[in-house]
């Protein structure tokens, strides 16, 4: 506007004496008049055939889309709302405004400078602000798209990227014994104190959770403090009365980082002692494997148990504070309320049988148990006493076969891959830790696909070098030319 104002100005001038020339800032009365020039071609552009009825003094046709508005024009030519308004007592500005097309690009740059006086405003006082002067055809979506692909908005709310839901990993949907691979993680503080009555001294626990992938049985242990050694008992407590894993999979600590200390305490042991952790249990024939940095959706399996944990936790200690004892043995019994809960849906018929829960997958189990021929299609007058114990427990199997991976077909979220990100793509790295305005700026340089060739996780460079990242901690930065084209 500015720029055809001066225009206009340089060929007055061309066409007065030097005495009469304009100098200085522009007036109001040329900016308008470079407004309505403006506003004039775009009217043109996107009502040309109303325009030249409304010059001829006709009527629309039906299939417009103004007619509704009753449009007619001004003594400048431009095309102004007729509406119902006439008799009200507002300017004459907001009872006939100027009428605009939401496609043409002026009707977007008009939006976005009163987007950015109104101190970025949102779709409905942008929208609300705007008919006092102008009425746009499909505005109400030309509001959202300058909001929505307006940086500053986007940083201090960015959205993220979720791709379509995985498959699920083999381990989750191969039969194995309980715990044969599983998954690890911390949880807490909690306080805890060294005797009962007054005068005792309270110190820090942390329980630590251990998830079996194929059953998502749970068995808890109650851990003093954040060391090596602490956590390798716990472990050793485990395997003695579970059973050796041959896979254990958990955070490798960066996912803990956030604005509590205690969970920058829980990171930092994870990530000092990722090392030794391995080194430790690799000697005993268990490969221990660590999931992707600040992606603690990857291991979505055992982020339920613990949150079940503690939901049970909250509701039966309150703020009571427990010895080792008490708090060891509560531990117990929520293990086993959890290992009772139904992961096959509950049938509507009495006589059915009891639903599949992980404690049938635990009771019973030698922990040194050797492969078993296929009984199951065998009548049970044919078998000893113990092939019946073994029968029973294959159609364990069965029934996790039939009933419990059948409920994992579904995606229940992350439906679609209609956002998948690509190189190149400018892009904001979450923080846990920081604001949205302080996360750091990363380009894509390179994405990674998975088995069902769909990305999740991508390298991105930034000031501090490349970073490997999911896909739902990286928000691509909105740009113009996705929202609006420009003639």
């Amino acid at each position: 506007m500015r720029v055809l104002a001066f225009c206009f100005r340089f060929r007055a001038n061309c066409a007065t004496s030097k005495e009469t020339r304009s100098v200085g800032p522009l007036t109001v009365i040329e900016l308008r008049s470079a407004l309505m020039c403006l506003i004039k071609i775009a009217q043109y552009e996107s009502f040309n055939e109303e325009l030249k009825l409304l010059r001829k003094e006709k009527c629309l046709r039906p299939s417009s889309s103004i007619l509704s508005l009753n449009p007619f024009l001004d003594p400048d030519g431009i095309i102004r709302v007729g509406g119902r308004l006439n008799h009200s007592h507002f300017p004459y500005e907001k009872r006939h405004p100027i009428l605009m097309s939401g496609k043409n690009y002026l009707s977007h740059l008009i939006a976005l400078h009163e987007h950015i006086k109104l101190l970025h405003a949102g779709p409905q006082l942008l929208l609300s602000s705007l008919r006092e002067q102008y009425w746009i055809v499909s505005g109400r979506n030309l509001v959202r798209k300058v909001v929505h692909a307006c940086v500053k908005c986007f940083r201090s709310s960015p959205r993220f990227t979720n791709p379509i839901m995985g498959n699920l990993p083999s381990h989750r949907v191969r039969p194995s014994p309980p715990f044969h691979v599983s998954g690890v993680d911390y949880a807490g503080p909690f306080t805890i104190k060294d005797r009962k009555g007054r005068g005792c001294k309270t110190s820090k626990c942390y329980l630590c959770l251990f998830v079996c992938f194929s059953t998502k049985s749970v068995h808890l242990e109650l851990v003093t403090d954040l060391t090596t050694e602490a956590f390798i008992l716990a472990f050793r407590r485990f395997v003695a009365r579970r059973g050796k894993p041959l896979h254990v999979y958990s955070d490798n600590g960066t996912n803990f980082v956030g604005a509590n200390s205690e969970f920058l305490e829980l990171g930092k042991f994870l990530q000092l002692n990722n090392s030794l952790i391995s080194e430790s249990n690799a000697n005993e024939g268990i490969n221990w494997h660590f999931i992707p940095s600040h992606s603690p959706h990857f291991g979505g399996l055992w982020e339920a148990g613990i949150k079940s944990s503690k939901y049970h936790l909250k509701r039966v200690v309150g703020n009571s504070i427990l010895t080792f004892e008490e708090l060891s043995t509560l531990l117990s019994q929520v293990e086993a309320t959890l290992n009772s809960r139904p992961i096959s849906p509950l049938s509507s018929d009495p006589n059915d049988l009891q639903p599949l829960t992980p404690a049938h997958f635990l009771i019973g189990r030698p922990m040194t148990a050797l492969p078993d021929p296929d009984v199951t299609h065998i009548s049970e007058s044919r078998l000893s006493t113990f092939q019946r114990v073994q029968q029973f427990h294959q159609n364990l199997w069965k029934r996790w076969s039939l009933e419990y991976i059948s409920e994992l077909q579904q995606r229940t979220k992350w439906r679609s891959n209609r956002s998948e990100l690509k190189t190149d793509t400018l892009v904001l790295i979450k923080e846990e830790h920081l604001p949205p305005y302080q996360w750091r700026l990363g380009r894509i340089v390179e994405v990674h696909p998975g088995s069902d060739g769909i990305s999740r996780v991508a390298s991105v460079r930034t000031n501090r070098g490349v970073l490997r990242r999911s896909f739902a901690k990286l928000c691509p930065l909105p740009l113009e030319n996705d929202s609006i084209s420009v003639p």
